[in-house]
């Protein structure tokens, strides 16, 4: 583009000066031609860096995850391949569940006996009270027929000592009075024998229930273990994208070690970063529009506009540890550039770039909008000059 201006440039200047001679060509007029296009174009270069800054360093970042199996295990299928699309939830490899299912048939067996065990301890209790229920019923019963027989012996007491009661009705009813109290002894006795059963509590369940009520939430939990310890035997893909470097094999075993993934899945999930000297990105905000060209796609412009700026960097940070920081440096360090994330936009949205695409790209601010045509302009020239392959051999 600055090619363009000063051809016209000087298409002009041969015009005016040498072929229609309208001013004189001397040694005034040549420093005023000379002059002129140097300012200008650096006036316009220095300015068109603060209004549409560019970047030679754009980059096309993926989220990566490394797949690492959550149970140990033997591979027995792969039904995948390597550089291919998948989407979530796709199984991406199978690990032998024979010992997971036989875990999971032994701990439902297991809590189906402690489920019965806690039914039997529960039928027990219920038992008890029952028996305690009833010893207090009859308690009830032998206090009321003993204040029954005590009035009536009093009453023949009464009668007797008056000369009107037969001796025998008295001892008859002395004597019922006395096989009551051993009955209603002998009641309480029985509810007393059922009560102390029934204390033999934990936390205020009766103990046989509580031991079966835990031993049974234990053999839950490691059942809900054990099912998803089966379920874990098929790995599936944690969202849609290409699994890359696929080198194992039905017959590998797997291991839950981080540092030793089976594969690793790359996401459709893209960032893109530019990079930016610090002193570039003073007018840039979110939402200003940008465009980017890249070496992978000769001649494209994707549209795009600024999600936000990373202002951060290494250079920012202090390593934690015991020792004061230091500040001695052999040479000054260089200043670290700030990255600005992009997003892809109009039709270029949802485009699935090559992870580690790199390329050129430059950001539209709202300042001297007029001009942006001229970064436009040259950024499309790099977008052709993309096809061009330099090489020798």
């Amino acid at each position: 583009m600055d090619a363009l201006i000063l051809g016209t440039y000087a298409f002009l200047v041969w015009l005016i000066f040498f072929k229609y001679k309208w001013l004189p060509w001397n040694k005034t007029s040549m420093v005023i031609v000379i002059t002129i296009p140097v300012v200008g174009m650096t006036a316009l270069i220095l300015t068109l860096n603060v209004v549409a800054p560019s970047s030679t360093d754009v980059r096309v970042i993926n989220k990566i995850v490394q797949i690492v199996p959550q149970v140990r295990g033997r591979v027995v299928e792969v039904p995948i391949e390597g550089n291919r699309p998948y989407k979530k939830g796709d199984v991406l490899l199978r690990i032998d569940p024979t010992p997971y299912t036989a875990e999971v048939t032994r701990l439902g067996s297991l809590l189906k006996a402690d489920q019965a065990r806690l039914a039997d301890a529960e039928a027990q209790a219920r038992e008890l009270a029952q028996s305690i229920k009833a010893a207090a019923g009859k308690v009830g019963v032998v206090q009321a027929k003993l204040e029954l027989a005590r009035r009536r012996l009093k009453e023949y007491t009464d009668l007797v000592a008056a000369g009107a009661g037969e001796k025998f009705a008295l001892e008859e009813a002395r004597a019922r009075v006395n096989e009551l109290e051993a009955d209603l002894v002998s009641a309480q006795a029985t509810e007393e024998q059922a009560k102390q059963k029934l204390s033999a509590k934990s936390q205020g369940e009766y103990a046989a229930i509580a031991d079966a009520r835990s031993k049974m939430a234990a053999t839950q939990a490691q059942l809900d273990n054990a099912k998803w310890e089966l379920e874990q035997t098929e790995v599936r893909a944690p969202a849609d994208g290409t699994a890359v470097n696929v080198q194992v094999r039905a017959g590998t075993f797997l291991v839950p070690m981080p540092f030793q993934p089976a594969f690793t899945f790359l996401e459709n999930e893209q960032e893109l970063i530019a990079l930016y000297q610090q002193n570039e990105l003073i007018n840039v905000e979110a939402g200003n529009a940008a465009e980017v060209v890249l070496k992978t796609h000769p001649g494209e412009v994707f549209k795009a506009r600024v999600d936000s700026v990373v202002w951060a960097n290494s250079l920012g940070q202090v390593a934690q540890g015991g020792m004061v920081p230091s500040t001695a440096a052999p040479a000054p360090m260089p200043a670290q550039r700030f990255a600005a994330k992009l997003k892809l936009d109009g039709k270029s949205a949802g485009t699935v770039l090559p992870a580690g695409a790199v390329g050129d790209g430059a950001i539209y601010t709202e300042h001297a909008k007029a001009i942006h045509i001229l970064r436009m302009v040259l950024l499309r020239i790099t977008a052709k000059t993309n096809y061009l392959v330099l090489k020798l051999h």
